[in-house]
């Protein structure tokens, strides 16, 4: 059984391109289309299988989009759970302008989960056995209880696994988290639960601290974007810089680097090499256009150059 699982409430079929100059009311040449699965979890599942882990993806989707998004999946060999809605999944598209080298990202709608689909999602995370991580990764769409990180950390807990959550400030004021094991949000999402607009460089690792002192997850990381990430615990604190890169794009980071640390967790490594090697990740996935993750040794190289205060 997969000691990973990751899950994916609202997936999409990502299709990117490129065209020689974005112009408004002009026919434009794109580049051949290229199509990949998409969503928080299933990007981490495809981090980790990438660094050679074997996790489970549950998702749930539907319709002929779904379909697509299901044989791209069995094409990388992914171990998959699919909730079938019933709906077409939807669909995000990535334009890149070359004359300017601009990135254009058109994020549509999922559409409501209803409460049969959910609990299928609920019952094949239960079911499964030797369960070490749950990734939650992405953003939710409307149907979701209030409680469903509740439900989730129980499971966790039941099956003493640990529960790690990256989500969007939308998720965040939404539903409340309590006793995850790992939160990975950004600043603006960090200030969001602090209840500010911003946040000063000394108050960050002050804000952490409370959230960790709320029992809403044990572990902070904080992406800083260019400047690296921020580790906190309890009793840790250490900040992660990363070399200078020039990036292509910014898709897929968040999820590359929560599949670096989590396949680093998996792989007994302890928390602080764990981040590192996920700020490595993230950083790599940078480097690539489209949607295409990280490649392994960019990581590698990457993860021997970031320095640490």
């Amino acid at each position: 059984m997969p000691s990973i699982v990751t899950i994916t409430f609202n997936p999409c079929l990502d299709i990117s391109s490129s065209v020689d100059a974005l112009l408004p009311e002009k026919k434009m040449r794109c580049a051949p289309l290229v199509y990949e699965a998409g969503g928080g979890g299933i990007n981490v599942a495809r981090g980790i299988k990438k660094l050679g882990g074997n996790p489970l993806a549950i998702y749930l989707a539907g319709g002929n989009n779904g379909a697509t998004l299901q044989s791209l999946l069995e094409a990388e060999s992914l171990d998959t759970v699919l909730i079938d809605t019933g709906i077409n999944t939807r669909v995000n598209v990535t334009m890149v302008d070359k004359s300017s080298t601009l990135q254009y990202r058109f994020i549509t709608a999922g559409n409501p989960i209803n409460e049969i689909s959910l609990e299928k999602c609920i019952r094949a995370l239960e079911e499964l056995s030797n369960v070490e991580y749950i990734v939650v990764s992405g953003s939710l769409q409307t149907g979701l209880p209030h409680n469903i990180f509740e439900r989730l950390s129980a499971i966790a807990k039941q099956k003493k696994a640990k529960l790690i959550i990256d989500a969007p400030t939308e998720v965040l004021k939404t539903y409340p988290i309590k006793g995850a094991y790992l939160l990975k949000p950004n600043l603006n999402e960090l200030s969001m639960l602090a209840g500010k607009e911003e946040l000063q460089d000394d108050e960050i690792i002050d804000v952490a601290r409370i959230i960790i002192s709320r029992n809403v997850c044990e572990v902070v990381v904080i992406s800083m974007g260019p400047a690296g990430a921020l580790l906190v615990t309890k009793d840790i604190t250490e900040r992660f810089i990363t070399p200078m890169v020039k990036a292509k794009t910014t898709v897929g980071a968040g999820d590359s680097m929560v599949a670096g640390i989590v396949m680093h967790l998996a792989s007994n490594k302890d928390i602080k090499e764990a981040v590192r090697f996920g700020v490595a990740c993230g950083t790599a996935a940078t480097l690539n256009e489209g949607t295409q993750l990280f490649k392994i040794e960019d990581a590698e190289k990457l993860y021997r150059a970031i320095r640490t205060l």
